[in-house]
């Protein structure tokens, strides 16, 4: 009796030991890990952000984010916002529409279609914002065709404008909206589409109440993508958008490369950061707002 009765405590320690054991291997194993993330992530945010806290004398100060958010430079960051606003909605309007093609095709021809979407997205930023320049100039092809067409208003206005910058950063953005798109998209089971439409509901019920609610969380994933990349966007904004349409990317790189002023770009670099930090947050909350929606209907 007594031997039985030991033996379950030492198996207990055993077992311990074992995990006390692997939990130090993990914490080894885990510590180059987090000196990679703290020397390449931390650290610089931390010296951006201290250098944006610095005066003119090396003391504390707010200068450069009051000046950031006022005059001339409030007015750049609102268009930067509006700019990523735009963009974002129309990746996901025609990013959408291409997704759900793509969805519903055979795996074989599925596979083609995701390879003409993302495979122009190899090539460089710098050749394909050119290749823009080109067909949307005064004698590009666009307007060449629309003029053809003896299109009211043509030729139309197209580069160095706000227009010009949206549809620029659009097709940049493009291929990460259909991607998170199609994924969301191909993993809605197709047995409550078929379910609903034998309960008697019609195509457009189906896809408000049954079909688009499973996708959403794919929707706000890519939409917020597609705005926190385009924030701080420089190539395709700088070459399209000209002198008159100014992004926040192209005047940090005027402050730094020609006014030498580190301490109000870097305030304009933790503005961006906290409007990043700001849509994760949105998004954060909008998928708990569903978790627990979705537990309370399991639960009653």
């Amino acid at each position: 009796m007594a031997g039985t009765a030991v033996a379950p405590a030492k198996v207990r320690v055993k077992t311990s030991e074992k995990r006390g054991h692997r939990s130090r291997i993990a914490l080894v194993n885990a510590v180059p890990v987090t000196v990679f993330l703290l020397v390449l992530f931390v650290y610089p945010i931390i010296g951006v952000l201290s250098l944006s806290l610095e005066g003119d004398s090396g003391g504390f100060t707010l200068h450069w984010y009051a000046d950031a958010l006022s005059g001339v430079n409030l007015s750049v960051l609102v268009s930067t916002l509006r700019i990523s606003a735009e963009t974002a909605l129309l990746s996901l309007l025609v990013g959408f529409v291409l997704a759900h093609a793509i969805a519903r095709m055979r795996p074989v021809f599925a596979a083609l279609a995701m390879l003409i979407v993302v495979v122009p997205h190899f090539i460089s930023a710098l050749v394909r914002t050119y290749g823009w320049i080109i067909m949307l100039g005064e004698h590009g092809l666009i307007n060449s065709l629309a003029a053809s067409l003896h299109a009211p208003g043509a030729p139309y206005s197209l580069l160095y404008n706000e227009t010009g910058v949206v549809i620029g950063t659009t097709s940049v953005m493009l291929p990460y909206t259909v991607l998170v798109l199609q994924g969301a998209m191909r993993g809605v089971d197709g047995r409550l589409l078929a379910a609903a439409a034998g309960f008697g509901a019609s195509r457009l019920t189906i896809f408000r109440r049954v079909y688009l609610p499973l996708v959403a969380p794919g929707i706000g994933t890519a939409g917020l993508l597609s705005f926190i990349l385009c924030l701080g966007y420089y190539i395709t904004p700088a070459l399209m958008g000209g002198d008159k349409q100014t992004v926040v990317a192209a005047l940090i790189d005027q402050q730094v490369m020609k006014q030498d002023q580190w301490n109000s770009a870097a305030a304009f670099g933790v503005i961006l950061l906290l409007l990043t930090f700001a849509g994760l947050g949105v998004l954060g909350l909008a998928k708990l707002r569903r978790t627990r929606a979705h537990a309370r209907r399991s639960g009653s």
